[in-house]
Order: structure tokens, then C-alpha cells, then sequence
């Protein structure tokens, strides 16, 4: 059996009458990324934030290396990386001195001008934080939650804000660190982000978690075959259309920005109903596109929002 790296039980999170956190229980496997999911407000960041020390949890049991903690002290510092969305660097200080002040505070760390080759940071490490770019930015914080060789790494939605072409790149190191035996516990706004980097995937809505699993453990939990989804050229809302359209129909109907989704086993039959009822109220079909699921249809079938509404 593989060795938990952090182990959850029962942890809980209140504000006044709203729960953050609603009885939260995971693992995270040694040398596994495990990717959290959730709609804005489901209590990922603040259930990340207890693990890291960051926020204090009102019940539960949390256990680092298979030992049980109270407080995130400094042995256990010492052996973890986190990243936040927003890392605060001193914008006047240079890279290189950056990296420095992050190594300064660890007792081992390891050698600064490797970590600007391993991040290509080598050609700015004169330059000062302010004159970086976005994807610049993002590894040096990357860089900086390495630094002092972590065993666990924790990554708060690390390519927030960078083009297709850094978001790749990140991608790659973020193997890359996973490939040297790094744990690694990240969060995210991009489906195909969990769905290229994570081993497992847990999915949080209203504090509490409704799904775990592989990505093919989550997409056959849905028990479809095929996902249709579809543009209506309509003035009405999506209650009017799916009234007049699809009142008799025998299989979901969710919408997301313009498009419409249907799932179903039987996609002749779908196709069917939609193109007689389409006729007979007016209504014009076009970008008809039939696939099979992915995690994006999980997402919406279990908590009925897009990751990024």
C-alpha cells in the first residue's frame, strides 16, 4: 500500500452559520498528484489553508507522514512548498536576492543558481521583480516553493493568468518536479490542467467532497455514453427553451455560456427529439457536436456550474 503523504479526517470549518468546510476526509498519496476542483465559495482554498497552517479548522484530525498534528510547526515547514495564487514578492528586489531571502529561510536549501537554470531564470536573475512577466513571475514563485527541496508541494492555482504557451510550460516543470518523487497537491481553474497533470481528482461543492477518483474513474461514474452539446439561435431564456423544446424529453438538459449540453446513451434519438422539436417551434440548431464525456461534463453534472462561473 503507498504511503499517505497527508491523511484528512472529518475536518470541519464554521462561519457563524455557514460551513466552509463540512466534514472533509482525503488522502494524498506519496509521489502522487492529487488535483482539487470546486466552484468558487466550496471550500477548497479555506480547507487547503487548515492543512497549511494557515487557518485554524474547528474539528477533525489532520496527519502529515502518517503522523497525527495539531499545529504545522517547523519540522514540518522544512519538508513542504506552497505556492499561492498571488505571491507578494517585493517588486524592487532582484531575482536573484529574492531567492536568496526564500533560502535564508530554511535550514537546508538548495543551491540558488540551480534553481534559476532548473526554472529558467538565469538570463532575469539581475532583474527586479516588477520587470517580469506573467509566466516569469509564476516560476519564480515556483522556484521559491522549491527551494528549500520539499517533500510536499502545494500549488494554488499556479497558471492563473498566463497564455497557452506558459501555461505549458508550467505543465511540464510541474511533471518534472512529480518525476523527482515531489508530492503534490494543486488546485485549479482549467479542466484539461487536472486532466493532463492530476492522478487523482477530488471535487468539493458547498464544503464538502462528492467526488473522488482516476479521471476515468469520474467520467464512467456518470453511466453515459455520449455528450451532445449544441448552439440555439433563441431570445428566450434557457427555462423558456427547455420548456417548448425539451419538456418530453428523456435525458438532462443543462446550458453553460451559449451552448447546450445533453447526456445520453441513446445519441440517434436525442438527435431526433431535438431536430423534430427544433422544426416544429422555430428554433435554429447550429455547432452541433457529439463526443464522448470528459472531466468539464463531470464537473457540470455533479454541481451544475461551470469550474469558472
Amino acid at each position: 500500500m503507498m504511503e499517505s503523504i497527508i491523511e484528512v479526517k472529518n475536518l470541519k470549518k464554521y462561519y457563524k452559520s455557514v460551513k466552509a468546510v463540512d466534514d472533509v476526509s482525503f488522502d494524498v498519496k506519496k509521489g502522487e498528484i492529487v488535483a482539487i476542483l470546486g466552484p468558487n465559495g466550496a471550500g477548497k482554498t479555506t480547507t487547503l489553508e487548515i492543512i497549511e497552517g494557515l487557518r485554524k479548522k474547528d474539528a477533525g484530525e489532520i496527519y502529515y507522514f502518517g503522523k497525527k498534528i495539531e499545529n504545522v510547526d517547523s519540522n514540518i515547514k522544512e519538508r513542504i512548498g506552497i505556492q499561492l495564487q498571488d505571491t507578494n514578492f517585493f517588486p524592487n528586489l532582484k531575482v536573484l536576492e529574492t531567492l536568496k531571502a526564500f533560502s535564508g529561510l530554511y535550514k537546508n536549501s538548495l543551491d540558488v543558481n540551480k534553481i534559476m537554470k532548473d526554472f529558467n531564470l538565469e538570463e532575469k536573475k539581475n532583474s527586479r521583480v516588477s520587470k517580469l512577466s506573467g509566466g516569469q513571475l509564476q516560476r519564480l514563485a515556483l522556484a521559491t516553493a522549491v527551494i528549500n527541496d520539499p517533500v510536499l508541494l502545494f500549488l494554488d492555482e499556479p497558471t492563473t493568468g498566463l497564455d497557452p504557451q506558459a501555461r505549458r510550460s508550467t505543465w511540464e516543470k510541474i511533471e518534472d518536479l512529480r518525476n523527482s518523487g515531489k508530492t503534490i497537491i494543486l488546485t485549479t481553474h482549467y479542466m484539461e490542467e487536472a486532466e493532463f497533470l492530476a492522478d487523482r481528482i477530488y471535487i468539493f461543492d458547498q464544503g464538502r467532497v462528492i467526488a473522488q477518483g482516476t479521471l476515468n474513474e469520474l467520467i464512467h461514474s456518470l453511466k453515459m455514453d455520449s455528450i451532445i452539446t449544441f448552439e440555439i439561435n433563441s431570445n428566450g431564456n434557457f427555462d423558456e427553451v427547455k420548456e417548448e423544446l425539451f419538456k418530453d424529453a428523456n435525458f438532462q438538459v443543462t446550458k453553460s455560456e451559449n451552448f447546450y449540453t445533453i447526456e445520453t446513451k441513446d445519441v440517434e434519438g436525442a438527435l431526433v427529439k431535438i431536430f423534430e422539436d427544433a422544426k416544429i417551434q422555430k428554433f435554429d440548431i447550429s455547432n452541433i457536436v457529439v463526443r464522448k464525456p470528459n472531466l468539464e461534463d463531470v464537473f457540470l453534472h455533479l454541481t451544475g456550474k461551470s469550474l469558472r462561473d
